[in-house]
């Protein structure tokens, strides 16, 4: 009885190492996706950057992807994480990494910038998918009744009645004051300087709260913000052509990708969907009507069929 036993116990164990193992080739024969199908997506601390994550997190889950969503870093933090391998995709602007992450400071076009820098991230394992037709560069702002009385349509105009003694009060947010293509060599390369006690760094959502009370006559913008023309505010020219082109595109882990390639599509045919119209809209149904991200964002991707 005891070697009967015995035996019973030898085939049930050798039954369960055998299950267990046929599990496991089981999982492996699955292939990639499988592999990969928990994706982290980061975003920054802005409402286009909030939606980007959203959108893309519901896209990714309703094509079968475990999602673990994270926004409201800076971009130099959520940079980090993405080399880090703590973020695995997020929607990043050519001309941050050009400037703020590659230190690249010679002028291009469009084109020959995103070229730049999928060169220059791709050595950091970090892969640029096919842009969007979203450019969301910075700008200045101001109201436009505003703007008209002084006569000023341009940042030219603006520094030559800074220069004669006008005194303009600027609100922006914090990265913009310390970024290398941010408020200082703008002022360089416009030739004028806003007064220390006049320039108010706040979350980028209260510079058009101060805009909007007259407690700010110029403000940093971004160009598709839905609160532009809410507000009416007047874009001022940028003659100088002083900001680089952001283009808006995916930018994705390159270990990721190669074990999940079908990943670029998916957010390819999302990014075939983003202008600039397109953004500014979405953006305002947040920031304007006061509707939240997460139904934004599946009102949209139903719409275009994505969902």
């Amino acid at each position: 009885m005891i070697l009967a036993g015995a035996r019973h116990r030898r085939r049930s164990t050798g039954r369960c190492l055998f299950a267990v193992l046929w599990g496991l080739a089981a999982f492996l024969l699955q292939g990639p996706a499988a592999l990969a199908q928990t994706v982290r997506v980061g975003g920054k601390d802005f409402t286009e950057q909030v939606l980007l994550a959203e959108l893309t997190s519901q896209l990714l889950q309703a094509k079968g992807y475990s999602v673990s969503t994270q926004t409201g870093f800076a971009s130099a933090g959520l940079r980090r994480e993405q080399e880090m391998g703590l973020v695995d995709l997020y929607w990043e602007y050519t001309g941050t990494s050009l400037v703020t992450y590659n230190n690249v400071t010679e002028r291009l076009s469009p084109e020959d910038a995103f070229k730049r820098v999928r060169d220059l991230d791709a050595s950091k394992g970090i892969i640029w998918l096919p842009t969007s037709r979203v450019n969301n560069t910075y700008a200045l702002a101001m109201r436009r009744a505003d703007a008209q009385t002084r006569g000023i349509v341009s940042i030219s105009d603006l520094a030559t009645k800074a220069r004669n003694g006008q005194r303009f009060r600027l609100a922006c947010n914090t990265e913009f004051f310390i970024r290398s293509d941010g408020l200082m060599p703008l002022q360089r390369a416009y030739r004028f300087e806003f007064s220390q006690p006049d320039i108010a760094r706040v979350e980028t959502s209260a510079v058009y709260d101060l805009l909007r009370d007259g407690q700010a006559d110029v403000g940093l913008v971004f160009a598709t913000d839905g609160r532009v023309a809410a507000l009416d505010l007047l874009v001022l020219q940028d003659d100088r052509k002083f900001f680089p082109n952001y283009s808006l595109a995916p930018v994705v882990r390159k270990e990721l990708l190669d074990r999940d390639p079908a990943l670029a599509s998916h957010l390819g045919r999302l990014a075939e969907q983003l202008d600039n119209p397109t953004m500014a809209g979405l953006n305002a149904e947040v920031d304007v009507q006061n509707n939240p991200v997460t139904e934004v964002a599946t009102s949209f991707l139903k719409s275009r069929g994505l969902l």
